[in-house]
C-alpha cells in the first residue's frame, strides 16, 4: 500500500505519516512539499491514496486535483483544508475528490476517510454531511461565488487576501492582463464594482 502525502509544511507531512503509519503498518509513504512535486509523482508511480492540502505555493490544490485526476482518474484523492469545510467541499467533490476534511480532524478521523475512500467510498465530516444534507433540503439561491468558474474562485480568493494583481498573477503563473480579465469576470458575475467590496465579500463568506 502506498500513500502520498502532499502538504508545502515538513512537520504537516510528518504528523499526518505519523497517524497514518501507526494504522497502515505496513503502508510505503511518499511526500511531496509542493503542487508541481505532487503531480511528477503521481505521473511516475502507482500510488494507493493520495492526500493532499488544498492550500500550496503556486498552483493550488484544486488545480493538483484536477491534474490528478485527468493521469489516474479512478486514484482516490482526500483533499485537507484549514478553511472552513462547506465553502470548498461541494466545489472539490464535483471534481473528483474522494473526500474532504479540515486540518483540525481528529487522527481517528483520518484513518478512517483514508479507510473509506480507498474502499472506493467518499467521505466527509459528520458535520458536513448534516450541513450539506441541510443545504440540498432547503431551497436556497446560490450564492453569487458558487457561479464562478474555479480559476476566477481562486483569484476571488487572492483579491480578498489583500493581493495585489501582479502578486496573484505571480503566484498563478499568469499574466497580469490575464487577472485583470478574470477579475472582470468576477465582478461583472458577481454585480459588484471594485475589490473593496470583493474583499467584503471573501471576508464575510469565510472565503479568506
Amino acid at each position: 500500500m502506498k500513500i502520498l502525502i502532499t502538504d508545502d509544511h515538513a512537520v504537516v507531512r510528518q504528523g499526518l505519516k505519523q497517524i497514518l503509519a501507526e494504522e497502515f503498518t505496513r503502508a510505503e509513504f511518499g511526500e511531496a512539499a509542493s503542487a508541481q512535486e505532487a503531480i511528477e509523482k503521481v505521473w511516475k508511480e502507482n500510488w494507493d491514496v493520495v492526500v493532499l492540502d488544498i492550500t500550496m505555493p503556486g498552483r493550488s490544490g484544486l488545480e493538483v486535483l484536477k491534474e490528478i485526476k485527468k493521469s489516474r482518474p479512478k486514484l482516490p484523492v482526500l483533499m485537507l483544508s484549514m478553511h472552513p469545510e462547506d465553502q470548498f467541499a461541494v466545489r472539490l467533490l464535483k471534481i473528483g475528490a474522494s473526500g474532504y476534511m479540515t486540518k483540525e480532524s481528529a487522527p481517528d478521523e483520518l484513518v478512517g476517510a483514508v479507510k473509506k475512500v480507498m474502499a472506493g467510498g467518499r467521505y466527509v465530516s459528520p458535520s458536513l454531511a448534516e450541513k450539506m444534507a441541510s443545504y440540498l433540503a432547503v431551497d436556497v439561491q446560490t450564492p453569487p461565488h458558487e457561479r464562478l468558474s474555479d480559476r476566477e474562485f481562486l483569484v476571488l480568493r487572492q483579491i480578498g487576501s489583500g493581493k495585489t494583481a501582479t502578486a496573484i498573477a505571480k503566484e498563478l503563473g499568469l499574466s497580469v492582463k490575464t487577472i485583470s480579465t478574470y477579475r472582470m469576470r468576477i465582478l461583472e458575475k458577481m454585480s459588484m464594482l471594485n475589490n473593496a467590496e470583493l474583499t467584503h465579500y471573501a471576508i464575510q463568506n469565510q472565503l479568506v
